[in-house]
């Protein structure tokens, strides 16, 4: 028992934990170094409230897993109102680097001229979707070189964790094989569905075999823009002994078009698990992309003594 004034005499008292040192000291997250380019999240699909907020969400993650992060969002078909454009974030993210340098300059501080992209642009995209990247790698363009782009998200062996989890949540896949929860809708066949063609399916396939290792199940990508291809892989699935099947979108969501997955998981007659959204790895790998474009490692702790 305990007193007003605190615990009563003779009771352990919970100390605060010492900080661990030594050798097997948890690495910290390093900060952002100085003058670092901005995070630029480009997002595809027709800009909305939830979309907004799915973006906002990704950057939050990305920015938690490096401080200082300066991190922004452009949207692909954006209005500049309410939804920047891509193109109007990448002019402002030079212009704000070049007025820093020059009130620096006026402030009287010895600083060297800004070299090197204002900003790296990460597309929101865990595949390759040519017709989105084409317009990503137009507004670099037209950004006259102040801006660097790098690669979509995947193939990754956290997409694959994200996806299971996506199942899981929709009662389609045990959320744990180690302990061997039961579940009587679990899938025995997953359709891994995407945008962006014959490439994007390919890419998918990759991080589809990281899956069906971690479900012991059959996956088989297909496109959802491609017209009987998520029926083609279904019967295909069927045909080799798959009964119960669901389908999984390797996509994060706003590059998904309103409608097209009903209609897949009416084509492949099965039930679907939900995009995989703002899942904490995709937050990750967004800044994965980044921190890999600029050469530093955000879980990078301070050297052992």
């Amino acid at each position: 028992m305990s007193s007003p004034t605190g615990p009563t005499p003779g009771l352990p008292v919970r100390m605060p934990r010492p900080r661990q040192s030594g050798r097997h000291r948890r690495p910290e997250p390093v900060a952002a170094p100085e003058g670092a380019p901005a995070l630029v999240l480009a997002v595809p699909g027709v800009p909305s409230a939830a979309i907004r907020s799915l973006a906002e969400e990704v950057v939050s993650i990305a920015r938690s897993e490096l401080p200082g992060l300066e991190a922004v969002i452009g949207y692909l078909d954006g209005d500049d109102t309410e939804y920047p454009t891509l193109a109007t974030v990448l002019a402002r993210a030079a212009a704000l680097r070049t007025e820093r340098y020059e009130l620096a300059l006026a402030a009287g501080r010895e600083v060297t001229a800004p070299e090197g992209p204002a900003a790296v642009v990460v597309p929101l995209l865990a595949g390759p979707d040519s017709a989105l990247l084409r317009q990503v790698r137009q507004a670099v363009l037209d950004s006259g070189g102040t801006a660097e782009l790098t690669d979509v998200l995947g193939p990754h062996p956290l997409l694959a964790e994200a996806l299971h989890v996506r199942l899981s949540e929709a009662g389609l896949a045990r959320a744990d094989r180690a302990r061997l929860f039961t579940v009587a809708t679990a899938a025995d066949g997953i359709i891994l569905a995407t945008v962006g063609g014959d490439e994007a399916v390919q890419a998918a396939g990759i991080t589809g075999m990281l899956l069906a290792a971690r479900l012991a199940v059959p996956v088989i990508a297909a496109a959802l823009d491609q017209e009987g291809s998520i029926a083609a892989v279904a019967e295909q699935l069927r045909g080799s002994g798959s009964e119960q099947l669901a389908l999984a979108p390797y996509l994060i969501g706003p590059e998904l078009a309103e409608g097209l997955l009903d209609a897949a998981a009416k084509d492949a007659g099965c039930a679907s698990a939900e995009a995989l959204g703002a899942y904490p790895a995709i937050g990750k790998l967004v800044l994965s992309q980044y921190a890999a474009t600029l050469g530093i490692n955000p879980q990078q702790g301070s050297p052992v003594q």
